[in-house]
């Protein structure tokens, strides 16, 4: 298992650098298109599990309105980004607001279905991957880089921080492996980072602190950082409530690609209205 984890974490990455390297913005926005829409397919199986049709209809619809608008994105200097502002708006009251409410009362019950949660879907994916496609068409690889560090900082730090030194756990109800020790340890990894990257150039980190100064930069990395773990939490609660191991078996070791951006659909929306000017 740890191999396959490991040569398909190795292939994705490879991916991703050789895309982020590339002068073309297509390359890497057809791999956000085609993520973003698997992962669509992957949500709506879990939370409308009876019907297969809006899964893959999901899917396949998402990945086409991707596709549509970063043709209407590219090439332009300063495309039209209001659809994008209220999702995102939207969505992050979602994930700051209704979503640790749910988790906080954890309440499984095995039944999968709901309709809310297949509503945020959409919204919340079309949210994530416009604000990824925008900054790299217009931060750049190292901006969009160091804003998705963050999320992997804290997931790696968090997993390891909890195998070596967790005690608590953090939500039993949802996900048992999880420990409020590895928790803080993701939490500091973000911080540190945003700390040590604020001082570089075009790096997401010093956008935040140009915009809220070294308070905002600090407050800003822990929620961030808390978000990520949110988000985490959330996937595990559609899966307990759904009542399966991970949201599909697309990816050898990691299960599909749900699990694998389930804290970057969280932090993303919040992180652009952070450093966005109103």
């Amino acid at each position: 298992m740890l191999v396959k984890r490991v040569v398909t974490a190795v292939v994705l990455l490879a991916i991703l650098a050789i895309d982020l390297s590339l002068d073309n913005p297509w390359p890497l926005l057809a791999f956000f298109c085609v993520a973003v829409g698997v992962t669509a397919y992957e949500w709506l199986r879990l939370t409308a599990p009876m019907r297969p049709a809006l899964a893959y209809g999901g899917g396949v619809l998402l990945l086409v309105a991707t596709a549509v608008q970063a043709w209407l994105w590219v090439g332009h200097d300063s495309p039209e980004t209001s659809l994008l502002l209220v999702l995102a708006v939207v969505v992050a009251a979602v994930w700051l607001v209704v979503i640790p409410v749910r988790l906080y009362r954890a309440q499984i019950d095995h039944r999968a279905a709901s309709v809310g949660w297949s509503l945020f879907a959409p919204a919340c994916l079309y949210a994530t991957w416009g604000v990824l496609a925008l900054f790299w068409l217009q931060a750049g690889a190292w901006y969009l880089l160091s804003l998705l560090l963050v999320i992997w900082i804290a997931d790696i730090l968090a997993y390891f921080g909890g195998r070596r030194f967790g005690r608590h756990k953090l939500a039993p109800n949802i996900s048992p492996g999880k420990t409020r020790e590895g928790a803080l340890f993701g939490l500091a990894g973000v911080l540190i980072w945003m700390m040590s990257t604020a001082f570089v150039e075009n790096s997401y980190a010093a956008a935040l602190r140009q915009s809220w100064g070294w308070g905002g930069l600090v407050l800003g990395s822990l929620l961030l950082g808390i978000l990520a773990i949110v988000g985490d939490l959330f996937e595990s609660y559609l899966k307990r409530q759904a009542d399966v191991k991970d949201s599909s078996a697309l990816l050898p070791g990691h299960g599909g690609v749900y699990d694998r951006v389930d804290a970057v659909v969280a932090v993303v929306p919040v992180a652009y209205l952070l450093v966005i000017e109103f």
